[in-house]
């Protein structure tokens, strides 16, 4: 049995935790903050719950096997609902999509709303989706990254499948000729934090994932999903420390982990530390050795991934017949994406800005659960932003800011038919700057690195660090940011440790 220390209580870390736990080891989680979740907050307001993180889950088998690895079924731990409308689309043009949640219903929806051949088009290319996700999850999504492995299992015509050397987008451009079903592709890349110019060919498989296994809801709110994998760890005999923040990772003469130090100066010995932190900040911060910095040099070298500016909506008389999940497209996505992460090749420039007409994003789920009483609605509001960096970008911590932009975001969804201004009861604005205090992500990159750049993958920190006893788990960590993934990153890490 191995003493584990996991630092922080985001899913990835609670997963994490859960899993080593269920093998017989004796775990802590310490959380800077007094909850936990990490990016899957939960905030409540005037009678009104708001999930703050992802709203949406999808690959629902890998939560599944998450609590069956602690000896429970999913079902006797949190309740799944699945969506029949995946999301409701707006196009620049006017067009309305109701995309619906099962696989083989998309084809006559997309003739039906954009016009005959858009199905075969869309079913087109989600067969070479398909085959890229058979040739890569198991080596870039389920297993620890192994460049050499992954060379010697391929075949020359899976490198011509996967693509490489092109884009997102330059890969959508030979299957789909109609531009709303590009620009639908195109959005796939910000589940990555990514920008489907510079996202790599290999992202096809985020759409055949979603579509495959359907979009589901947990009634009450996604942030339960973080309290059930927290309860059912305690059940196990876990112990969770909040307001607990590590200050600095400790090694012994032999270069290896050996404890923590947490801000009140307090230390503890342990055998193994699980980071679920963010990368920069592990290797950056809280970890100071020459490996430390190696590593840390080449995160700098990656394109940190895009942020998000939250407006959370308490409204009463909500608008008849919406959907779960409505998107709202940006007239010039160009334009978006150029001022989420810079006109530069890298997005470097130092020219990132607050998007004019951004494409709009709404989570409003028809939950009792989470409103004050009938004829009242939680609505989640999100668009893509640049992240907060004072110095050679955005600061989003200008005096007025905040405020302007929430209210030009609810401008622009009234100007594309979905007006609520006058329906608001409660309104909190969480913009990129509140989310690096709230989850000490710096700049609030949602997901650390994005995946621009063929090499973005091989950039992104491994699970197990190169300084002995130390893991990572989490988004900014192999293989990437969303719910599954970085599930997933639990499951390597707890594989690498082994049973006690």
């Amino acid at each position: 049995m191995s003493d584990i220390i996991v630092v922080g209580a985001g899913v990835g870390g609670l997963a994490a935790a859960l899993r080593l736990q269920a093998r017989g080891h004796r775990v802590t989680v310490m959380e800077q903050s007094g909850e936990i979740g990490g990016k899957l907050g939960v905030i409540e307001a005037e009678g009104f719950r708001f999930d703050t993180g992802p709203s949406l889950v999808t690959m629902p088998h890998v939560l599944a096997d998450l609590f069956e690895s602690s000896g429970v079924s999913l079902a006797d731990s949190l309740p799944l609902a699945r969506l029949e409308v995946a999301a409701r689309y707006r196009f620049p043009d006017g067009t309305r999509l109701d995309l619906p949640g099962e696989l083989t219903a998309i084809p006559d929806a997309l003739d039906a709303a954009l016009g005959a051949g858009a199905g075969a088009q869309w079913a087109a290319f989600l067969a070479r989706a398909e085959q890229i996700w058979d040739l890569t999850h198991e080596a870039f999504l389920e297993s620890p990254l192994d460049v050499r492995a992954m060379l010697s299992r391929s075949r020359p015509g899976d490198i011509a499948t996967i693509a490489p050397w092109r884009s997102l987008r330059g890969l959508g451009r030979t299957y789909l000729s109609d531009p709303r079903l590009r620009m639908l592709l195109d959005r796939y890349a910000t589940y990555t934090g990514s920008d489907p110019r510079r996202a790599p060919a290999a992202l096809a498989s985020v759409p055949w994932a979603e579509q495959s296994w359907g979009s589901w809801y947990v009634p009450g709110g996604l942030g339960r999903i973080a309290t059930a994998i927290r309860d059912r760890f305690t059940e196990l005999g876990g112990a969770v420390r909040l307001d607990s923040e590590v200050a600095e990772f400790t090694v012994d003469g032999g270069g290896r982990i050996d404890g923590v130090r947490l801000a009140d100066g307090r230390s503890r010995k342990t055998d193994l530390v699980v980071a679920n932190a963010d990368a920069a900040e592990v290797y950056g911060r809280l970890l100071n050795t020459r490996a430390a910095q190696r590593v840390s040099a080449r995160i700098r070298r990656a394109t940190p991934s895009l942020s998000g500016f939250v407006i959370l909506l308490g409204l009463d008389d909500p608008p008849p017949d919406h959907a779960h999940h409505r998107v709202l497209f940006a007239e010039d996505y160009d334009a978006e994406f150029d001022g989420v992460f810079g006109r530069g090749a890298f997005g470097r420039r130092g020219d990132a800005q607050p998007v004019d007409r951004p494409t709009v994003y709404i989570s409003a789920p028809d939950d009792p659960e989470i409103v004050p009483g009938p004829g009242t609605a939680s609505w989640f509001v999100l668009v893509n932003a640049a992240r907060h960096d004072p110095r050679n970008g955005v600061d989003w911590d200008a005096p007025g800011l905040a405020t302007s932009y929430a209210d030009r975001v609810l401008s622009v969804m009234a100007d594309r038919g979905l007006d609520v201004r006058d329906r608001i009861r409660h309104r909190t604005i969480l913009t990129p700057a509140d989310l690096e205090r709230r989850t000490l992500t710096p700049g609030g990159s949602i997901y650390g690195s994005s995946s621009n750049g063929p090499r973005a993958a091989f950039l992104r920190p491994a699970n197990a660090s190169p300084v002995t006893g130390l893991y990572l788990v989490g988004g900014s960590a192999h293989p990437g940011g969303g719910l599954p993934l970085v599930m997933l990153s639990a499951e390597i890490v707890a594989d690498l440790i082994g049973p006690a």
